[in-house]
């Protein structure tokens, strides 16, 4: 039985990895640690908790000597990395809280995967990273594999750090690390301070939608479905050493994005058409906005067989959909409450 430890995974792509791992291979032993903050959510996987091959452990990466007698305690096989602080907005606020949860917490886990690990062993740390380690495109090409790293904010420089100390612990230590860097995810259970949930939350209440500058910032958009199905993708058969870039072929400008989703909220909530468009505000431009990302995800489509299942505009009707029935979710989670019950119940 392999024992595979997915940290963030309380986290909402996080959250998707354990719930994918645990339901397709009922022969693993899956470990999910969390630190429990404001974005990591007990109740993204009560449909799981159940399962004979879930464990729940609560936890901070940062700690070195918990790290070490975690793994000593559980002799995990592989490591899915996801624990992060991944909030750009957060990171110009805070950037310290990033240099040691992103870049500290990272160098832990591989320690103590170089001092547990048998070189000959079949081991995997997989490290799941984000394509703003890139910097910011122009209004043509796409990130490939091989796209110098060029960080424009403390959360992406801290992840570019992390990224760096993997490939450097694999060809220094031979730590069998396989890396991923993925596009804007979205989907259901997202923390509502990232942009469609936000939107989303905000057009229920009919409180303002702010829009970075003009508007005209362009992302790629993931299905956070199809991206755990790539990270199973990667971790089963992916390469030791090698990195794969995931993207969903689908870039919107954001004010094109929330003009999409302002028009699906009008109809899902019988409201005028143009209603909800009528609540968008523009504020002052993010410090150091990016402003293009868009991913060439022809390795990982040509070598492992992986691609999107669906187009964005049905994934987003779902997104919608599911915040639509799960507003008392989306109340907790905006309220705090949820965190303090979780943190009275594992200290």
């Amino acid at each position: 039985m392999s024992k595979i430890l997915i940290t963030g995974g309380a986290g909402f792509i996080g959250s998707h990895v354990v719930r994918l791992f645990v339901n397709k291979y009922p022969h693993y032993e899956i470990y999910n640690l969390d630190k429990l903050t404001y974005a990591g959510n007990l109740e993204n996987l009560k449909d799981i908790e159940a399962s004979e091959n879930y464990n729940f452990i609560k936890g901070d990466i940062v700690d070195q000597d918990f790290v070490q007698e975690l793994f000593q305690a559980h002799k995990f096989d592989s490591v899915i990395h996801l624990a992060a602080e991944s909030h750009v907005d957060r990171s110009i606020s805070n950037p310290t809280e990033f240099i040691f949860a992103n870049i500290v917490g990272t160098v832990n886990l591989l320690n103590v995967a170089k001092s547990i690990w048998d070189e000959d062993g079949n081991n995997i740390f997989y490290h799941v990273s984000t394509d703003e380690v890139y910097g910011s495109l122009g209004n043509e090409g796409l990130f490939e594999e091989t796209t110098p790293y060029d960080p424009r904010s403390p959360y992406s420089a801290s992840k570019a750090s992390s990224d760096h100390l993997a490939r450097a612990y694999w060809h220094t230590f031979n730590v069998p690390i396989k890396i991923s860097n993925c596009s804007n995810n979205y989907g259901s259970h997202q923390f509502p301070e990232k942009l469609i949930p936000l939107m989303i939350n905000n057009i229920q209440h009919n409180k303002s939608l702010p829009v970075y500058g003009a508007g005209e910032n362009v992302r790629d958009w993931l299905w956070v479905v199809d991206h755990a199905r790539a990270i199973d993708v990667v971790f089963h058969n992916g390469k030791i050493g090698e990195t794969y870039n995931i993207g969903g072929h689908n870039e919107w400008k954001n004010l094109d994005l929330i003009h999409l989703l302002c028009d699906i909220m009008d109809e899902k909530l019988a409201r005028e058409e143009g209603t909800s468009r009528e609540l968008i505000t523009f504020v002052k431009d993010r410090a150091g906005h990016d402003m293009r990302y868009a991913i060439d995800s022809s390795k990982i489509e040509k070598e492992l067989g992986w691609i999107p299942s669906i187009t964005f505009e049905q994934g987003l009707e779902q997104t919608v959909d599911w915040y639509l029935e799960n507003k008392e979710w989306l109340d907790r989670v905006t309220s705090g409450a949820y965190q303090e019950y979780y943190s009275a119940q594992y200290q």
